[in-house]
């Protein structure tokens, strides 16, 4: 469990350092350095130095893209910008998909029967059409993007949600609590909730990395990040020059992807299998 959360700690570190570069930029009202491009140093491969036509010097750790710009430089952009679709889609998702999930199983009748509805009809429209349409109704950009992927990944902590709402209802815990005469927002939010919170807790560490993939693949398709460095728009700026020997842009985003998402997904395994009392120890 301490390798995933060391990697996930580096990312969250560069991810905080580009915040902190585009906020200074934004403030500023300047060009991005990692969007200040010059064309003499294009397609320089990674661990070369050299002088622009100003005399400046310039060392390009991963080497630069096609327009001059520092490709270290835009994974770490890529990193703030995969955290906060990681983030903001997960916060959506999760407390929306715990509440309905916690009042479908405790009142059970029409509103079980309309959330569950509302779930599988959902579930039965493929995730990827579906965000598609969304980030098309609100707009090109991140939001649509949390949006999208928000209401496709909620299904899931429903169903899991509802599931143990439904066992939890008849424990003695619960019957002595509504003995006692205790209201049902009491009940929900103070006794089953917490009994309930360790698969939140997976499922928000789950829904995390799967959120960072479905980014990548709308911002590849030109449906994400606009004039930002997301790893998609990297990974379709770098596929068109493969061809030409320049395979160090493409093959540094592929890496940062994969391991920002094994990282995120081991440490989900880590915490089901610590948190979840089903598994014996």
């Amino acid at each position: 469990m301490r390798a995933p959360l060391l990697v996930l700690l580096l990312y969250l570190l560069a991810a905080l350092f580009g915040e902190f570069e585009a906020a200074r930029a934004s403030w500023r009202d300047e060009t991005p350095a990692y969007n200040r491009g010059r064309l003499e140093l294009r397609y320089l491969p990674p661990l070369s130095r050299a002088v622009d036509s100003d005399g400046v010097p310039h060392f390009f750790l991963l080497g630069s893209d096609n327009l001059g710009r520092d490709v270290a430089r835009r994974l770490v952009q890529g990193a703030r910008i995969a955290f906060r679709v990681g983030v903001f889609a997960s916060l959506l998702a999760v407390p929306f998909g715990t509440l309905l999930g916690l009042l479908a199983g405790w009142f059970g009748g029409p509103v079980d029967a309309v959330t569950t509805w509302l779930s599988a009809t959902i579930a039965a429209v493929p995730s990827a059409i579906l965000v598609l349409a969304v980030s098309l109704l609100a707009g090109r950009g991140l939001a649509g993007v949390y949006l999208g992927i928000a209401l496709t990944t909620w299904v899931g902590v429903y169903r899991t949600v509802r599931a143990e709402t439904i066992k939890h209802r008849g424990r003695g815990y619960v019957q002595s609590a509504l003995a006692l005469g205790y209201s049902t927002p009491r009940i929900l939010f103070r006794h089953v909730l917490p009994n309930v919170a360790h698969l939140v807790i997976i499922a928000f560490s789950l829904r995390f990395p799967a959120a960072i993939g479905t980014e990548v693949f709308m911002s590849f398709l030109g449906l994400g990040a606009q004039n930002e460095p997301s790893w998609g728009v990297m990974i379709a700026n770098a596929r068109v020059r493969l061809w030409q020997g320049v395979w160090w842009e493409g093959t540094f985003v592929a890496l940062a992807v994969f391991g920002l998402v094994l990282a995120a997904n081991r440490l989900g395994d880590a915490l089901r299998d610590r948190l979840d009392p089903t598994i014996p120890s």
